[in-house]
């Protein structure tokens, strides 16, 4: 990063706070509010060559859940909420959709905001040729082969083998001149396997971690949202981290990492690049908080690194982490002030 800007994969963006891809960026509006608000990139909704994918949106459904596990009433989520969705891609005509496409880059070309085209993949082929359309409009492509609604549906797939992620990957790769960024699941036994094998592919950067599958029962013989769907929460934002320090421990400081799934706050989004993240992607915290939330997170971000180098922070955290095996014996015990309550008062 320079400044304020971050560059990933070759792209330069005004700042590291990315809008991702949702329902939020699946028109011009919704693209354009997102520049105005300040974002450094905003990704634009998902398409792919499934008529299914498309239909797949008319059953959309959200519900928002406290902490506590209450699902709110439609317009009162607060920041701390989880999300479970359900979704589909945009229903669009490519044609059409490039056209839209053109007219965001070019608004947020003005602001140094690139807008950014999503593919979620079906099949590997027709994603390169729409791909292949696609950067004829935009500076970088996002190709997401994490979406969690890929296991409820077959209009769209989630890898999570490398072979199988290095194979689709490389198919598109062949048919895009322009950056490509690859967007990966957390429900994998080894991510950073995922991430190697992309970048190997030729990914420019890849992007960790889409949302989780998820299920919520409402006690009363039912399911909330009345089926399965995807899940994301701030108690989520670990797991993600966790994800994002051991790529950047495993493949290096130059491979470019892009961070999603958990970032509710600044502080959120400076403990993704604490972590390794060069860039991060928000989407519930809009949901809820609408542009607003996202000035926040960029003034946020801004203050906290207009008296730091960026380039320096970005994987700063990873030098207070060690392995397991280098950690010294913790003395007393840490346990001992959760288990002292079990302890028998006899005297004994």
């Amino acid at each position: 990063m320079t400044g304020r800007k971050a560059t990933v994969g070759g792209l330069v963006t005004a700042n590291p706070v990315w809008v991702g891809s949702s329902e939020l960026t699946m028109t011009l509006d919704g693209l354009i509010t997102c520049v105005d608000a300040g974002a450094g990139a905003v990704v634009a909704k998902s398409v792919n060559e499934s008529a299914a994918a498309r239909r797949q949106l008319d059953i959309a459904d959200y519900a928002f859940v406290s902490a506590g596990g209450r699902v709110r009433p439609a317009g009162a989520a607060r920041r701390g909420d989880g999300l479970l969705n359900r979704s589909g891609l945009a229903q669009v005509d490519l044609d059409d959709w490039l056209a839209l496409l053109a007219a965001g880059v070019e608004h947020g070309a003005a602001r140094g905001c690139p807008v950014i085209g999503s593919i979620t993949l079906g099949d590997p082929v027709a994603a390169a040729r729409i791909a292949h359309a696609m950067a004829g409009a935009v500076p970088a492509v996002e190709l997401n082969i994490g979406a969690p609604h890929g296991r409820e549906a077959p209009a769209v797939r989630q890898l999570t083998e490398a072979d199988a992620v290095h194979d689709a990957v490389r198919v598109v790769r062949a048919a895009v001149d322009a950056p490509l960024f690859v967007k990966l699941p957390g429900q994998a036994s080894d991510v950073v396997a995922l991430a190697r094998a992309a970048r190997s592919a030729g990914a420019d950067a890849v992007g960790l971690v889409g949302r989780y599958p998820g299920f919520l029962p409402d006690l009363g013989g039912g399911a909330v949202l009345g089926s399965w769907g995807a899940w994301g929460s701030p108690a989520c934002l670990p797991m993600s981290l966790y994800w994002v320090a051991k790529a950047r421990t495993a493949l290096g400081a130059d491979v470019p990492l892009v961070g999603t799934n958990g970032a509710r706050t600044a502080t959120d989004v400076l403990r993704f690049l604490a972590s390794g993240a060069r860039a991060v992607e928000v989407v519930t915290a809009l949901w809820i908080g609408g542009p607003a939330a996202l000035a926040e997170l960029v003034a946020g971000v801004d203050a906290y690194l207009d008296a730091r180098d960026p380039d320096e922070f970005v994987g700063s955290a990873l030098a207070g982490a060690r392995e397991y095996k280098d950690i010294p014996p913790v003395r007393p015990p840490a346990w001992l002030p959760y288990t002292a309550r079990w302890s028998r008062s006899s005297g004994r």
